[in-house]
């Protein structure tokens, strides 16, 4: 399968641009559009292609009222699009980039909610008031 067939798939076969535009598309996210799919090396810059797509399309409203008509409204239009483009935002978030090198560092801080810390996370314990002016040498 080629790769702008893949984008096209992707995109439920709507026909948002022509396919000249769609392979502009994967030309600026570094695709060619006659090659084949390779999941494993492109499937991050066809989904950013999609992204970019759907992007283009909310931002025009021209576009969206002429390809998305089983909406009653734009705001409805506007609302898919948006979920749609959230969902292909995590779906790229979730492929790893092949150059990107992990250490203990770099997952330290994806790995549990970073805003909510705890020392008992990690074998400590509180202490009181008390203990810090015994601490210090106080009574």
């Amino acid at each position: 399968m080629k790769i702008l067939d893949r984008l096209k798939m992707e995109l439920s076969n709507q026909e948002y641009f022509s396919d000249e535009q769609y392979t502009q598309f994967l030309l600026e996210n570094g695709l060619s559009a006659v090659a084949e799919y390779n999941k494993e090396t492109d499937q991050r810059q066809m989904l950013l292609s999609a992204l970019d797509i759907l992007e283009a399309v909310s931002n025009d409203i021209d576009i969206m009222r002429q390809t998305i008509t089983e909406f009653t409204t734009t705001s409805q239009a506007y609302k898919y699009l948006e979920k749609r483009t959230q969902n292909l935002r995590d779906k790229i978030a979730s492929i790893p980039e092949p150059e990107e090198e992990y250490s203990c560092f770099s997952l330290m801080f994806t790995s549990k909610n970073p805003t909510v810390y705890s020392p008992a996370d990690y074998g400590s314990r509180r202490i009181s008031k008390s203990d810090i002016d015994v601490m210090m040498g106080g009574e």
